[in-house]
């Protein structure tokens, strides 16, 4: 069986690897749109456009079985998705609403899967909350200085240097880093594609 990630991010890609050791990357590039306001209905949308995306693009270049699995991740606060942040003032506004407070992490994960000729798909979504220290202004500054936040949802890496202001999680961690590792791996299972 192919395996393919439908995401060039570095994160997704080592937890990948603890469910399937080998696999391709093909990203998918498609604008991210959607219609819903639920943060799991987000995820579960994304990630089915991501997945859908490269599934079709494999299809027509192959007879193959394969399998093509996608993710997003976004943070709730409040009832308010934050995304990744646009800039470091947007970054700021993240980390001072999150300081101090809990949030949920949501990660959606879409695989389609060709065996046999036959095609089918199925979307699942996992939900994390996180619980924030009080952040000092010099303690937010210093962590926007550091780079690490410009690419991740919520302005924060829970794997990086955010990790020290990190008081306790409820759910699995790695759904927080960016793909829910053990759900995967029991979806996968339950299907027998692993």
């Amino acid at each position: 069986m192919r395996y393919i990630l439908a995401s060039n991010s570095p994160r997704r890609r080592e937890l990948l690897k603890k469910v399937i050791p080998e696999f391709e990357i093909i990203p998918a590039v498609g604008e991210e749109k959607t219609g819903s306001s639920s943060p799991a209905e987000i995820v579960e949308e994304l990630s089915f456009q991501k997945a859908s995306e490269i599934f079709h693009k494999i299809l027509t270049d192959t007879d193959d079985n394969f399998v093509v699995i996608g993710a997003d991740t976004v943070v709730s606060y409040n009832h308010r998705v934050l995304g990744k942040p646009v800039d470091e003032t947007h970054a700021h506004q993240m980390l001072r609403m999150l300081s101090g407070q809990t949030h949920k992490v949501y990660t959606g994960v879409t695989i389609f899967i060709m065996a046999d000729k036959k095609s089918e798909h199925f979307t699942f979504s996992e939900c994390t909350d996180v619980y924030v220290s009080e952040l000092s202004e010099g303690e937010i500054a210093d962590y926007i200085k550091s780079g690490e936040c410009m690419d991740k949802a919520g302005a924060y890496g829970i794997q990086g240097e955010f990790s020290r202001f990190i008081t306790g999680i409820d759910g699995d961690y790695f759904n927080v880093v960016g793909l829910p590792v053990s759900r995967l791996y029991r979806e996968l299972k339950a299907r027998d594609i692993i």
